[in-house]
């Protein structure tokens, strides 16, 4: 437990490069939550997906989001934050001209608990 204080940030945090040329850092990786930055340039996206225990919260940092959860089509822009339940399919897509730049809360962590749609 003595890392508990420790301060995070996308320049000490571990990471991993996802999809086509998107970025990712672990700022919190544990048993129960996940919390990841992640990088998104300008026209990529994310796989339609679904989750079968986790949910998550997606927040903007910078730049505009539009997240597809369900039949419903939201725009994210900076300060906005988006919650998926489990099992609700979605994808989140870069339709913008520049990086957006979000963190994603999961619990429990998602990474293994995906099935692609």
């Amino acid at each position: 437990m003595e890392n508990f204080m420790k301060t995070v940030s996308i320049k000490n945090a571990e990471h991993y490069v996802w999809g086509d040329g998107c970025d990712g850092w672990h700022l919190l990786k544990s048993s129960a939550v996940s919390v990841i930055q992640e990088k998104v340039p300008p026209g990529k996206s994310e796989v339609r997906h679904r989750h079968g225990k986790s949910e998550q919260f997606f927040y903007i940092l910078s730049g505009e989001a539009t997240i597809e959860a369900g039949e419903t089509r939201t725009v994210l822009r900076p300060g906005d934050g988006l919650h998926i339940p489990p099992h609700v399919p979605h994808q989140f897509k870069n339709e913008s001209g520049r990086d957006v730049e979000f963190l994603v809360v999961s619990t429990p962590p998602s990474h293994g608990d995906r099935e692609n749609l």
